[in-house]
């Protein structure tokens, strides 16, 4: 019996002294990545592009409701104004077109301010118009198209020079002292300037063909409403 006991009891104390040998290891979470945590390792480029973001974003939606708010007309903008040359109420055209403030009616009211001029005055009148207000439309956008081709080559800026601090850095560690997690460090940093800028530069190009695709269709609009009001005046020519 005391045999027994004795086993057991050494079976009890090999397996502690296993155990405390051989201790449990427990699994240790990889740390999530932060987008603002990865911002701010990218340096000062990460600035640059977020202020880059920021004047983007003022941009579209600036443009999207000053482009919206001049394609909004009346669908009988047209007609009221035939009746009212039709009836001589020049000075009533001009308020109506005042009234409606948009650029096809800035237009039509140029032209009807050189009623009695020869068609060609008053055609090249409504063009030197319509390209003013072209002009406004397109206000910004040049900036947005340098965004979106700029952005992706400040991403690749900050990329080269994270790079070349990361190696300057191995370096002067020595021959003995470079660790994989000194280089792999800096180029995480430095990768995260690319990405910045790839998004930014993404962004800013759906924005600009978005907002071009609305300036094309006021200036349809404007093309379609000076080719109406051109025919109103050659009328009684034909007639």
């Amino acid at each position: 019996m005391n045999v027994l006991m004795l086993l057991a009891q050494g079976a009890m104390n090999m397996a502690d002294s296993l155990a405390t040998a051989n201790p449990v290891l427990t699994p240790v979470s990889a740390p999530e990545m932060n987008m603002l945590d990865m911002a701010v390792k990218g340096g000062w480029i990460m600035i640059v592009l977020g202020v880059l973001s920021v004047v983007c974003f003022y941009i579209l939606f600036e443009r999207n409701y000053m482009i919206r708010k001049a394609g909004k007309e009346d669908p009988m903008f047209m007609e009221r104004i035939k009746d009212y040359i039709h009836s001589g109420e020049i000075k009533a055209a001009i308020q109506y077109c005042r009234t409606m403030n948009t650029p096809s009616a800035r237009m039509i009211e140029k032209g009807i301010s050189r009623l009695g001029r020869p068609i060609n005055d008053v055609q090249v009148a409504i063009e030197n118009v319509g390209n003013i207000e072209v002009a406004k439309l397109e206000k910004g956008l040049t900036v947005m198209a340098t965004i979106s081709g700029g952005a992706p080559m400040l991403g690749f800026l900050g990329t080269v020079t994270g790079m070349v601090r990361a190696f300057y850095e191995m370096a002067n560690a020595g021959s003995g002292n470079i660790d994989i997690t000194l280089l792999s460090g800096g180029i995480y940093e430095a990768m995260i300037t690319t990405v910045g800028g790839l998004i930014v530069g993404i962004i800013a190009m759906f924005a600009y063909n978005y907002l071009v695709m609305l300036v094309d269709r006021v200036v349809n609009k404007m093309e379609a409403r000076t080719m109406e009001f051109m025919d109103l005046l050659n009328e009684p020519a034909q007639k």
